[in-house]
């Protein structure tokens, strides 16, 4: 046994009174094994795992309960002998990739860290080998991408540089916090699939903490459900996913996009070839979204960024190439594909946050490809973006109330009292209590975050909403509930929806159709039924096999 927990209580101090959030867990994890505890936000999942490396908020205690590494309590580690453990024998995964990373340090030099650190490595040979871990996270031109800084990478490509940090000691146990949860399913794979060669080639131990039931059933030897800060059912991967005991986790079960995928498959090809009403949206109002006349034309769009020059002069990267697509009023348009597709890019190009190398974008029969200034902004009420971080689109200073108003603020829309009325209407539309208005975003959950996000890009009544992986930050039901509000709002609103996702099980709940990106090219583009059920391009074909638990025995 390499970890024992035994009756572990911990609380936090808020307001002067003690709320308790972790209450007598105990659980064991051997050497080799994977261990995935599962559970919706706030379940204290989190809360355990910075406990059994020292790492809790200022104002957590644990009050009760023992933690035993490798034989040995640690609760009453000295500083040097937790320096001693964290990085060398136990590597961290964390959560968030943007608030992880020193943004004043090359990610080469905060890879090769714990080498220097524990003396495994000089500083030669330390950056050779962050190289080789940042290689083997998926990250390509790694001795390049060692030399820049972390505003320089995308999310995922942040998140690959921890995992790379976590391994780089070889540590006997690595607790991963929602280690994939920013990555799209291809490299997802590719990550999960390495730490499964450290447990069989080292005996590495992985305590792995998920919101995605999916990579639980694929990846997990045992698996443990939290609610509330109690342990509510554990067991065998084989026994929690398929002969669940407990309500809460066949709650989750159900819940869970990937466990469901071709469930979901087959009701949207069905509904799709008949055009019977169904709980989508678009089925509900028309039978199909209106394709009488495109909302948005995009034709042959292409972007080229410059690259740093090397011996042969300037270089370019063609991020978006000659791309072309049509999207229809009331329709959801998901794009999918990998970190570096050119997905995001497409994004800001269509909102006019970049301006295309050549090609045209149509807005409402206008040409808003060259549009500047003025004009521009005033295009921009019709448009808006969701992203992805519910915690990093939220100015922390303002309180909801603000948030939700300052669009109208920007435009000088109506007064304070109508501004006042008009975001109580939006906390209602989605589903939020009155109470929340004079609390800021540190006070909410992610899920209540990204409620609140959407509420803002909701203010001006926009025709068009570009959401940009933002429901891929949260946990399962909290992500059911979150893509069951956007369909409630299109039908309520009229809306159009750019759904940019690297998570195709969650493209079978919401989107019409589906446009599969690579290497910046449109690869193929069809109905999500068709899409989903019959691929025709290898490469969408590879991202449906990557989807965790498709295909698994776990699968419901």
């Amino acid at each position: 046994m390499l970890l024992s927990v035994r009756d572990l209580c911990i609380s936090y101090g808020i307001g002067g009174r003690a709320v308790d959030a972790v209450r007598n867990v105990s659980f064991e994890l051997y050497a080799g094994e994977v261990l995935a505890v599962v559970g919706e936000s706030g379940s204290g999942k989190s809360t355990v795992a910075h406990a059994l490396i020292n790492l809790l908020a200022p104002n957590a205690t644990v009050t009760s309960g023992e933690i035993k590494f490798d034989g040995e309590p640690i609760q009453g580690f000295s500083d040097a002998q937790w320096r001693g453990i964290r990085g060398r024998r136990i590597g961290l995964v964390p959560q968030d990739p943007a608030l992880s990373l020193n943004p004043t340090t090359k990610v080469g030099a905060q890879v090769a860290e714990p080498l220097l650190i524990h003396g495994l490595a000089s500083r030669k040979d330390a950056h050779a080998e962050a190289v080789r871990l940042l290689d083997m996270a998926g990250l390509t031109e790694p001795a390049a991408r060692a030399q820049q800084y972390p505003h320089e990478f995308s999310g995922g490509m942040k998140q690959r540089a921890l995992i790379a940090t976590a391994l780089a000691g070889q540590p006997e146990m690595v607790i991963a916090d929602e280690p994939t949860s920013a990555l799209d399913v291809t490299v997802q794979k590719q990550i999960l699939d390495h730490i499964d060669g450290l447990v069989k080639e080292l005996g590495t131990a992985v305590l792995m903490i998920t919101h995605d039931l999916g990579v639980a059933a694929d990846r997990a030897d045992r698996i443990i459900v939290m609610r509330k800060g109690e342990i509510v059912e554990t067991g065998t991967a084989d026994d929690v996913m398929l002969r669940p005991q407990h309500d809460y986790t066949k709650k989750l079960l159900r819940a869970a996009p990937s466990l469901h995928s071709h469930e979901a498959r087959t009701v949207l090809v069905t509904d799709k070839a008949t055009g019977k009403a169904s709980s989508r949206a678009a089925d509900a109002r028309d039978g199909a979204p209106d394709i009488t006349s495109p909302l948005l034309r995009v034709e042959n769009l292409t972007k080229e960024f410059a690259l740093p020059g090397g011996r042969g002069g300037k270089r370019t990267l063609t991020a978006v190439d000659d791309m072309s697509f049509d999207l229809h009023r009331g329709e959801t348009l998901a794009v999918v594909g990998e970190s570096g597709s050119g997905k995001s890019t497409t994004a800001r190009l269509v909102l006019r946050l970049e301006k295309p190398t050549s090609g045209r974008i149509v807005f409402d029969d206008q040409d808003i490809t060259d549009l500047e200034g003025e004009r521009l902004r005033a295009l921009r009420r019709r448009f808006q973006m969701v992203y992805q971080s519910p915690y990093a689109s939220l100015n922390p200073r303002f309180s909801i109330q603000q948030l939700i108003a300052e669009p109208l603020v920007s435009f000088k829309l109506g007064d304070s009292k109508s501004r006042a009325e008009r975001v109580r209407e939006l906390l209602d539309q989605v589903q939020l209590p009155q109470l929340f208005l004079n609390r800021g975003p540190d006070e909410l959950s992610g899920g209540q975050r990204q409620r609140v996000a959407i509420a803002r890009a909701l203010a001006l009544e926009p025709e068009f909403i570009v959401l940009d992986e933002a429901v891929s930050a949260l946990d399962v039901s909290v992500q059911a509930q979150i893509l069951d509000l956007l369909t409630e709002l299109q039908q309520e609103n009229d809306l159009t929806y750019l759904f940019i996702t690297h998570d195709l099980a969650v493209v079978a709940q919401i989107s019409d159709r589906v446009a599969v990106m690579k290497n910046g090219v449109l690869v193929e583009l069809g109905r999500t039924g068709d899409i989903l059920m019959k691929p025709q391009e290898p490469y969408t074909r590879k991202l449906i096999d990557a989807i965790p638990g498709h295909g698994s025995s776990h699968a419901a």
